[in-house]
């Protein structure tokens, strides 16, 4: 593998939809910006959660997440968000996530994924294929 930052930032343009009427962004939007950025995350370990779901039976989902409110962003602003593996346990990953304008965090979070089966909706151990991946950025 290669050596690469350990924190993935993605990119992600602050559009109407985003935000309120007076163009401050809606307090949800941010789990929507977080979630893409874990998608896009995942994605460059070399899985899709449709690769995870049909090909290792697994899927992702969110436990907990704890997201401390900072400062607003607003219409157009161009934001940074950013996902960090904090910890692996036997079917639990713990990220940080951060939502940067420039140099001023926006939003900071923690959160919790669960593995589980996609036939039981219980949860699994998580892949060891992605566990070997992971054991760089720990």
């Amino acid at each position: 593998m290669s050596k690469r930052d350990p924190i993935f930032t993605l990119p992600v343009r602050v559009y109407f939809q985003d935000t309120d009427a007076g163009g401050v962004v809606y307090h949800a939007s941010y789990v929507n910006f977080m979630e893409r950025a874990r998608t896009e995350w995942m994605r460059s370990f070399g899985f899709t959660n449709a690769g995870l779901m049909k090909e290792l039976g697994v899927v992702f989902v969110v436990r907990s997440l704890k997201l401390d409110y900072l400062k607003p962003a607003l219409l157009d602003d161009l934001l940074h968000v950013s996902a960090q593996l904090k910890e692996v346990g036997r079917s639990r990953v713990t990220l940080h996530q951060t939502v940067m304008r420039g140099e001023e965090k926006l939003v900071e979070a923690e959160i919790h994924l669960v593995s589980v089966s996609m036939e039981s909706f219980k949860p699994v151990s998580v892949p060891e294929v992605l566990r070997e991946q992971w054991k760089a950025f720990l």
